[in-house]
């Protein structure tokens, strides 16, 4: 795809290491508890842990049975209990009353606790409270980061967005920390670091203190990464709240990419069962069209199969010698592309049935309506009859939110109005979340005090209160400059087009949402590192609220190689479209986007971690 102008992009660094390494030391602490063990694990690390060490390695280490954290365990003979444990304060609850049962019932046995990715003094003061701290051990397995793709890695850590956003927890920073320190001893020194945000400078400055007390870690090596750039989830919501159009992420929207697979049903598999397809650069199909938007996927999947058969019916005119070189050689190959080409197709043809459904390209008018400030009259009219029909109490929040960030606030009778027909649609349990929604920032009133210029408070004066109340509306909607709409003519995310976007050739990083806006974060990434830092952004940081640096380390920026490999880091998720944009951008100017997020996220996602109402 690149250029004759253009360099390649660099080889992205091998990630396999950081594999190793974290099943090395989870076999090193289950040996630590030698003879047979049932292994307890919690359920949100399952999927972490099969991509690191399957059940036979977990066998060849002496575990016996593997249970679920929150099941009770089966009346069983084991004399050795391991926990395989997030530090959540329920799972401290669940742990001690099962040791606190084994006391009862005068049975003894050895209990270790295993903490992934860190254990927190809270933990252990809930043990202690429980009277078990002495009866158990307490050991960390370092798991920061799980390699996803060759491109991607992934703290797995979806609840960091509610925890530090909404919640104000600080205590997944160190995390973060830690993890860029071991980014930095095996592929570093980083020459450059850039950030954006409150929660970027306080994992960046932590970072700088972790490294600065273990002084050589890395030096004197040729770093394979030369810049990272921090970003908060909270610089640019609005990015995430968009509709997915790109492949990977409309998989991601209709299908859940968990841990880097995704369970394809029988509506795909043309079958009465599930498979389970690991999505990564090894799937030969899936790495062509991952990127690409949707409507360019059908005939690229259809050229493919064409192609694909094509090379069967080579068999037709061959001798016996050459059909055993088939069979031996190409064959195996070609039968597994098949399959991977069938899955895919099946898998189009799901998202087409479910999109039509939904009245996806409605919705998507709608969105773009609201991007560019148009018809948003009209937008409004959408989303409460989206609501009236109940198509979807996470889709309802979405546009609501959507409109609230790029109009920088509801005018209070448009908030009081989409409020009360939410709540009267899908029910008042969701109270809650609007005051989450409220408190966050994706779903806000403008205060009436906040748009009364000195013109209208002296109309007002003269003015019944009435009177007053519409006068304010029509300034509310004149008067009222959002953020989102400063920021965005600012960095021109909403491109001008001459004539039709070709989404098949596409121009720039806006392709990812059919040619109507540049995501916001990419944007940013893309001006700091042409400008090697923020200058010239002073206006765009100020309504971004500020928290941005640029760090540079002389040594480390000799060389020329690392400086076009680009570690971009997420905190509070990252959705496919920004990496598909950033994937583009890397193609475009011949360097190679590295991707650090909390966890990959998408429109529902956020939604859901704000929701109160649990079905």
């Amino acid at each position: 795809m690149a250029s004759a102008g253009r360099r390649d992009a660099p080889e992205a660094p091998d990630f396999g290491i950081l594999k190793r390494l974290a099943r090395d030391q989870l076999i090193y602490l289950l040996e630590q508890l030698p003879g047979k063990k049932d292994l307890f694990i919690e359920a949100d690390l399952m999927s972490p842990l099969d991509r690191i060490a399957n059940v036979s390695i977990l066998k060849q280490h002496e575990v016996d049975k593997l249970y679920k954290v929150e099941t009770r365990p089966a009346p069983t003979c084991s004399d050795q209990f391991c926990f395989l444990v997030r530090p959540r304060i329920r799972t401290m609850r669940y742990i001690a009353d099962i040791v606190n049962a084994d006391k009862m019932s005068g049975r003894s046995r050895k209990y270790k606790i295993i903490f992934s990715p860190q254990k927190f003094y809270a933990c252990e003061m809930v043990l202690e409270e429980e009277g078990v701290f002495g009866d158990v051990t307490c050991d960390e397995w370092s798991f920061y980061l799980l390699p996803l793709d060759e491109d991607i890695i992934s703290m797995e850590l979806p609840e960091f967005f509610r925890d530090y956003f909404l919640e104000g927890d600080h205590r997944w920073i160190n995390s973060i920390a830690r993890a860029l320190q071991l980014l930095n001893s095996l592929y570093g020194p980083f020459g450059r670091a850039y950030g954006i945000g409150r929660c970027a400078k306080m994992s960046f400055e932590l970072w700088r203190d972790l490294e600065g007390e273990s002084e050589g870690d890395g030096q004197g090596r040729k770093p394979e990464i030369g810049n990272v750039f921090l970003m908060d989830r909270d610089t640019d919501y609005v990015t995430a709240l968009c509709s997915q159009v790109v492949y990977e992420g409309l998989v991601d929207d209709t299908f859940r990419i968990k841990c880097g697979s995704v369970d394809f049903g029988p509506d795909v598999t043309s079958s009465d069962k599930s498979i389970k397809v690991l999505l990564n650069a090894q799937d030969k199909v899936f790495s062509q069209i991952r990127n690409e938007h949707f409507s360019s996927v059908f005939g690229f999947l259809s050229q493919k199969s064409r192609n694909l058969q094509a090379q069967y019916d080579r068999r037709r005119g061959m001798d016996i010698k050459q059909m055993k070189n088939f069979v031996s050689q190409e064959l195996k190959g070609l039968k597994q592309e098949h399959r991977l080409l069938s899955l895919h197709i099946g898998a189009c043809e799901s998202i087409m049935k479910k999109k039509t459904k939904q009245d996806f390209q409605e919705m998507i008018k709608a969105e773009h309506s609201l991007l560019e400030g148009f018809d948003i009259r009209e937008s409004t009219s959408f989303i409460e009859e989206h609501i009236d029909r109940q198509v979807s109490p996470i889709e309802s929040l979405r546009l609501m939110c959507l409109l609230s960030i790029t109009e920088n606030g509801l005018v209070p009778k448009d908030y009081r109005s989409l409020k009360t027909q939410y709540l009267q649609s899908y029910g008042p349990e969701h109270l809650l979340t609007f005051h989450n929604l409220k408190r966050i920032g994706l779903l806000t009133e403008q205060a009436a005090g906040e748009t009364l210029t000195a013109v209208e408070s002296r109309v007002s004066k003269l003015v019944t209160d009435r009177a007053a109340g519409k006068i304010t509306d029509a300034f509310n909607s004149l008067a009222r400059k959002s953020n989102f709409r400063a920021i965005s003519k600012k960095l021109g995310l909403i491109p001008r087009l001459d004539g039709e976007y070709d989404l098949k050739l596409p121009r720039d990083m806006a392709y990812v949402f059919s040619g109507a806006y540049v995501p916001l974060s990419c944007k940013i990434i893309e001006q700091v590192l042409e400008r090697r830092g923020w200058q010239g952004l002073e206006e765009v940081v100020r309504l971004l609220s500020g928290h941005e640096f640029s760090v540079s380390d002389p040594v480390a920026e000799d060389s020329a190689e690392a400086q076009r490999v680009v570690l971009a880091v997420f905190l509070g998720g990252c959705t496919f479209s920004e990496i598909a944009a950033l994937r583009f951008l890397g193609r475009e100017r011949g360097c190679r986007f590295i991707f650090l997020t909390t966890a990959v996220t998408n429109s529902a996602r956020v939604m859901e971690a704000m929701t109160e109402a649990r079905a």
